[in-house]
């Protein structure tokens, strides 16, 4: 019984009454440890460990904990009942303590960290000698504990540090709020540290953590770190320190010259490009495997865009994660500079459909648009024998007309499959790239604020417009026209460049470069900003979305995070602590 109680006690604290009924189970075989502690045994841990990377089923997609809480996506679907603790999530003000999906997000996170912890427990009992990959491994699977604690963190705030060396009683008495916010960042920061420092460049398998990988992940959780939260949520102060440090590691990264930006934003979404390739030079750093025809029924499909397709018969399902009206207009330019309109991106003329488009050549837009939503009449995912049809939208008086482009991959693709009712691929999706690390460090940069620093970053945020300047081979119609009125540039230096407009400008990059990536929810959150922007959204989005969104508030200090699941504070036995401003069973 070893292998069952040590999975489930010791990987899920969080349920120590769900496990109750397998422990009683009369085993047909057992391992003993001796067993499980050779090193194929390991190696096969480990293995299990990797396979949980972002293993979400349709219903627990990051996109659904990020995307349609920060003024980006709408839910979609038929309507708001469809996946309704969903919607709850869109509209804020009626999210539950009690939606069961919180503590399935909560669960898988934790048999995730398990894996990790009971690899690191069987890897400690071997030497060096009889396992000279022992430090490397050991390395990887700390990244992935702390990886996967890093996903939770940001959705739930207050959860549970558990390592390989806790013991049963240990993990029944843990409490998730024995550390403070900084505190747990600091465990979190010294996995990717280790890691960091003990992780070859190459580390063999396409998919295995390398050293610039965990490098970016410990670029990432410092940044957030950086942004020291009070207990209220609001940002105390910046710690310009931490800033410095994602600034020389970012560096790092750059002059190891493994990295580079695609020469078009296009070949990030492709499954002929393939993320995390073997391309010798990338701008994939780490990313979720997906694969086809590896002889299990569907293949590991990318599972954050199951839910995505059209309606149309060529794929026939679910039409959710939409783009929002807002986020179409933040693409909007001003036709003379080719700048962001800041103050003025959701006024004025609303582009609807590819034919708005068409009809108004003084509307400009930045090309990451066309990447980013596909509309009707327009070639989707540049596929210009298929313009986006009318059927392809499932709920047009509730989610509008828009979908999303970036997840998805076209019917005649090698890598699209029907699985039952849902279509998928098999296309890689990128959990950290060279763009979001390059703007890390231009965030950082402003942050510090000096001039030869907002200098810098303005040369990174303009790296980036050019790239998506230079990237609209693919955005064509079928005579080879632009799909849409194209008109980017560069920020100029020309005295407008102070802190407090780099600092826009930098924030306003970050939402298109990523938008529809499950990133923006929890920027919001870390800038400290999430409750003026998304009620900010909601004002105006009420008057558009009339069928669902008449109550959506958002109340500050309550729902930057969401609540933790009531059913793991019961299987605590009431030892974790509910968040803040709501209710505590």
């Amino acid at each position: 019984m070893n292998i069952i109680k040590y999975i489930c006690i010791g990987g899920l604290a969080v349920m120590p009454l769900a496990c109750t009924d397998f422990l009683d189970v009369n085993p047909k075989g057992t391992l003993s440890d001796g067993q499980l502690n050779s090193v194929d045994m390991v190696e096969k841990m480990i293995l299990a460990a990797y396979s949980h990377v972002e293993n979400d089923n349709r219903e627990q997609s990051p996109w659904l904990f990020s995307d349609i809480r920060s003024g980006d996506a709408y839910k979609g679907g038929s309507n708001s009942g469809d996946m309704a603790w969903a919607g709850d999530i869109e509209v804020s003000s009626t999210i539950k303590e009690s939606s069961v999906e919180f503590s399935y997000k909560w669960e898988r996170a934790y048999v995730a960290i398990s894996r990790a912890n009971n690899a690191l427990a069987r890897i400690n009992q071997l030497s060096e000698a009889e396992y000279p990959d022992k430090v490397k491994r050991m390395a990887e699977m700390r990244f992935l504990r702390s990886f996967q604690l890093f996903q939770i963190k940001q959705i739930f705030n207050h959860v549970v540090w558990v390592d390989e060396n806790m013991t049963e009683d240990d993990l029944l008495n843990e409490s998730n709020v024995k550390y403070s916010d900084q505190e747990l960042w600091g465990k979190i920061i010294e996995d990717f540290e280790y890691a960091t420092n003990n992780l070859p460049a190459n580390n063999g398998d396409i998919g295995r953590v390398s050293k610039y990988s965990a490098m970016s992940f410990l670029a990432k959780a410092l940044i957030y770190a950086a942004y020291v939260q009070a207990p209220n949520y609001t940002i105390e102060r910046i710690d310009l320190d931490k800033m410095r440090q994602v600034v020389n590691l970012v560096s790092q990264i750059e002059g190891s010259g493994k990295y580079r930006l695609n020469d078009d934003f296009a070949k990030n979404f492709l499954w002929e490009y393939e993320t995390q390739s073997t391309a010798e030079v990338t701008e994939s750093i780490f990313a979720v495997q997906s694969t086809h025809d590896d002889g299990t029924t569907y293949g590991r499909l990318n599972q954050f865009s199951l839910l995505s397709y059209p309606a149309s018969p060529e794929y026939g399902c679910c039409v959710m994660h939409l783009p929002s009206q807002n986020l179409v207009n933040a693409f909007k330019t001003d036709p003379q500079t080719g700048l962001p309109l800041f103050d003025t991106y959701d006024e004025g003329f609303q582009i609807t459909t590819g034919e708005d488009i068409d009809n108004h050549p003084e509307v400009t837009v930045d090309p990451r648009l066309m990447h980013t939503v596909g509309m009707i009449g327009k070639p989707y995912k540049y596929d210009v024998d298929y313009p986006l049809p009318e059927s392809g939208i499932r709920a047009g008086g509730y989610y509008g007309t828009f979908v999303s482009l970036k997840e998805v991959e076209t019917f005649n693709c090698p890598c699209y499959r029907v699985a039952l009712y849902f279509r998928g691929s098999s296309l890689n999706r990128d959990l950290i790239r060279y763009d979001e690390i390059l703007l890390f460090k231009a965030e950082a940069l402003i942050q510090i604020g000096g001039a030869a620093e907002l200098e810098e970053a303005r040369q990174i945020i303009n790296q980036i417009r050019v790239r998506a300047k230079n990237s609209t081979g693919r955005l064509v119609m079928k005579d080879g026209t632009p799909s849409a009125n194209f008109k980017i540039e560069e920020y100029p230096n020309d005295g407008k460049w102070t802190k407090d407009y780099a600092w826009q400008a930098l924030q306003w990059e970050m939402r298109l470069e990523l938008a529809m990536e499950a990133r923006r929810g929890f920027d919001l959150v870390r800038w400290g900003i999430s409750a003026e922007t998304v009620n900010k959204y909601y004002t105006v989005e009420k008057t558009r979305r009339t069928a669902y969104m008449t109550n959506a508030e958002f109340t500050p200090q309550k729902h930057e995070y969401l609540p933790i699941p009531n059913r793991q504070i019961t299987y605590s036995r009431g030892l974790y602590k509910q968040n803040l401003n709501y209710d505590q069973i």
